[in-house]
């Protein structure tokens, strides 16, 4: 007997309240794969180099040497991706050679970059150390020249003293004469024989000669130039400690 055919007054069967509709999170967007910035396209990272610059007296100071080194980071590599494969190398370089370590380091292991910088800076032509150039000493009654003391007589030191304490104007030979030659000398000067006297300091001057110039028809000027230093009666003596 099938159901269909039961004397049985029919009642609607009781409807079951619908679930509510459950939200499903949206799977979250899959993140771009970070690129190393120095790893161009159509190519793959296999791996890297981590340069140490530290020399064995460093080590030691801290309590360690570079095998030590060496194998804690070895250690370190295999315990986050226990597949990596490590190969260590040494970076050598001549006793007491200049430098930032791991510099020194980048280039004896020939890191390009390090060789590039380091072929620039070869062609590029160090500059000229620059001289000391000329001190006028008032206090001490010298001139240098280059550190080298220049071998000038006392008037001669006095004619250049004289035309240094008056930077700037331009001295008669007049002038020159009565100022740097009392009334009773044997060797006082005329006009004319001032120039011998000026044409003597000049040359012990050697290429610094132009700092006493000549004003053609008036007299002499003292220029002084960026390699020229006065030192007054004011300032100390280098030798004093």
């Amino acid at each position: 007997m099938s159901l269909a055919t039961l004397d049985l007054p029919r009642t609607a069967a009781p409807v079951a309240p619908a679930p509510e509709p459950t939200l499903t999170p949206a799977p979250a967007p899959a993140q771009p794969k970070t690129r190393i910035r120095a790893v161009p396209e159509g190519t793959e990272a296999r791996g890297f180099v981590l340069y140490v610059g530290v020399d064995e007296l460093k080590a030691a100071e801290a309590g360690t040497d570079l095998g030590a080194l060496v194998e804690q980071l070895k250690a370190l590599t295999a315990q986050l991706v226990p597949t990596a494969e490590t190969y260590a190398a040494v970076a050598l370089a001549p006793q007491g050679v200049g430098g930032r370590d791991v510099d020194v380091v980048r280039l004896a292991l020939q890191d390009p970059a390090a060789l590039a910088r380091h072929r620039q800076d070869a062609s590029v032509p160090a500059e000229p150390q620059r001289k000391p150039g000329v001190v006028v000493d008032l206090s001490r009654k010298r001139v240098t020249l280059d550190d080298e003391n220049a071998q000038l007589t006392y008037k001669e030191f006095e004619l250049l003293q004289y035309l240094v304490l008056r930077e700037g104007r331009t001295i008669d030979r007049a002038e020159l004469i009565s100022s740097l030659w009392a009334a009773g000398d044997d060797d006082i000067p005329n006009e004319r024989t001032i120039d011998v006297h000026v044409r003597r300091l000049r040359s012990k001057l050697g290429v610094y000669e132009d700092i006493v110039r000549t004003v053609r028809g008036v007299g002499y000027r003292f220029d002084r130039h960026a390699d020229v230093s006065i030192r007054h009666t004011s300032t100390p003596s280098p030798d004093v400690f």
